[in-house]
């Protein structure tokens, strides 16, 4: 019996990456997350409902004044020219 065996093929060039625009592009979402007790809103399209949820919370836990913003954007990427061809 034969070894199985792996065979990789790099292709190297100049790459250029950018936010995902495209119309099927996966859309960007917004999320606040409490930095005290780790409690989050979790994701939405519109900022607005993070926000809300951040309000919502400081008001329930006077205490909890700091909060992270997560973010997701979709990315892409792709090859301009490929070196050697």
């Amino acid at each position: 019996m034969r070894p199985v065996s792996a065979r990789s093929v790099f292709l190297f060039g100049t790459w250029t990456l950018q936010p995902d625009r495209e119309p099927d592009a996966e859309p960007m979402t917004y999320a606040m997350q409490c930095a005290v007790c780790g409690e989050g809103s979790g994701p939405a399209e519109d900022f607005l409902d993070a926000q809300h949820w951040a309000f919502r919370h400081a008001g329930r836990n006077p205490s909890h004044h700091t909060y992270r913003e997560l973010i997701e954007r979709p990315w892409r990427a792709w090859m301009d020219r490929p070196l050697g061809i």
